[in-house]
């Protein structure tokens, strides 16, 4: 049974059909899935859930299909991970990492909206499935698209890091790297969509992507022993997965699933990329779009598409916004490598040094309880980190050259004490 009602506009609140639309043809706001609430309410509790396979689709009631679930069957339910160590330099008694890092198939949180939006690609009889992506989105398209049959476009910008490059084109889609940023990308794919009738996960199909990130908001709740945190650092790039946790918040608790104050949600962008940060700090309605200049890739977005949603839901939520330089993003991922043993991609570490940014402005206190989103996994983007890591000692064969080593390191250890 669908609980899964249509779709409808964000801001004059207009019924759609739940086709592949994505704007309003009346005031050009955004659509989004509508639910049968009081049934959810009705039907679902804490127990039905927690009876399910632990993947996204235990929560199957508030997403936007209409028969059963078609790929994404080991996406989702990923660590929530209590970081003590990390929470020592940071400060912090009560510090979480929801680690998206190791998300199924493709090591990022995009497996779960295109989980959503491949099945509704083929509900909706889409022969052509594709997307416009700064890496993971890419990743993840070209994967569930291979496990349907589906064929496949990505669209990427041409500077794109060379794992994500290869995270695409293993699963054999047509990749296709356009001369210009992800904004130029984005353009084109919206037209593409608009003459060949193609499925594109985030752009006529997004209303039912969007809604797959609300599960990672769902799982914090469940996983914290169906309770609320009282601080989410979310990245920023498109706009798709910080309104859908502060969604998730909201809808878990009108279904009855959990009580108390909705967690203020805060924002995370890279200095050399922060359209929303920046609207925050001037009291804008609507993000300015800047140009791209940073080297977290996968979030570097000039003119995100859900910008006026992740104002909406930061300031609802009394949220605030925070920006991390470059050389802050590195720092970031390496304290959080030595700390948890998670490696992140500049995306996390924007999040992570967001969130010490918050922490130092006093946002964050010391007793609160906190959940940092880290959303896609460091093994795509190893260059970045090259030369700052220590490279390998090479040494003999012989127990002596080790010997050797050992004791000027430890005496290097002592001068340091000193």
């Amino acid at each position: 049974m669908s609980y899964f009602r249509g779709l409808q506009c964000l801001l004059c609140k207009e019924p759609f059909p739940a086709e592949a639309l994505y704007v309003c043809d009346k005031c050009l706001g955004p659509l989004e899935a509508t639910y049968d609430m009081e049934a959810i309410a009705r039907d679902v509790s804490r127990e039905k859930i927690e009876s399910r396979e632990k993947t996204l689709w235990r929560y199957r009631e508030f997403l936007p299909v209409e028969g059963n679930p078609l790929t994404g069957f080991h996406s989702g339910f990923t660590p929530l991970v209590r970081a003590d160590r990390l929470g020592l330099e940071l400060g912090l008694t009560e510090l979480y990492i929801k680690d998206d890092s190791v998300n199924h198939p493709t090591l990022s949180y995009k497996d779960r909206v295109v989980s959503i939006a491949a099945t509704r690609a083929v509900e909706l009889g889409v022969s052509i499935f594709g997307c416009a992506s700064t890496g993971n989105l890419g990743n993840s398209v070209a994967a569930h698209a291979a496990r349907l049959g589906l064929e496949c476009y990505v669209f990427i910008p041409q500077d794109l890091e060379r794992g994500k490059i290869l995270g695409s084109a293993v699963s054999g889609p047509h990749v296709v790297a356009i001369d210009g940023n992800y904004d130029d990308v984005n353009r084109l794919c919206t037209q593409v969509g608009d003459r060949y009738g193609w499925g594109f996960a985030n752009i006529n199909l997004r209303a039912y992507y969007a809604e797959g990130a609300k599960t990672y908001g769902f799982e914090i709740v469940e996983q914290l022993g169906w309770r609320f945190p009282q601080h989410v650092v979310s990245p920023v790039a498109g706009g798709t997965l910080l309104p859908r946790i502060g969604r998730a918040f909201r809808e878990f608790r009108e279904a009855g699933l959990v009580e108390g104050e909705i967690p203020r949600i805060h924002a995370a962008q890279a200095a050399g990329c922060a359209p929303v940060v920046q609207a925050l700090a001037d009291g804008l309605e609507h993000p300015e779009p800047v140009k791209p200049d940073t080297i977290a890739k996968s979030i570097a977005i000039g003119n995100p598409a859900d910008g006026f949603h992740v104002l909406q839901t930061v300031r609802g939520s009394g949220g605030e916004g925070a920006v991390a330089s470059d050389d802050e993003i590195l720092s970031a991922i390496e304290l959080l490598a030595r700390t948890e043993g998670i490696f992140t991609e500049p995306a996390g570490g924007t999040t992570l040094a967001a969130t010490m940014h918050l922490v130092e402005k006093g946002v964050i206190k010391k007793n609160d309880s906190v959940v940092v989103c880290i959303t896609g996994n460091g093994y795509k983007t190893v260059d970045v980190m090259a030369e700052r890591v220590q490279k390998p000692q090479r040494l003999g064969r012989s127990l002596r050259e080790f010997e050797a080593f050992l004791a000027e390191r430890n005496q290097e250890y002592q001068d340091r004490d000193r």
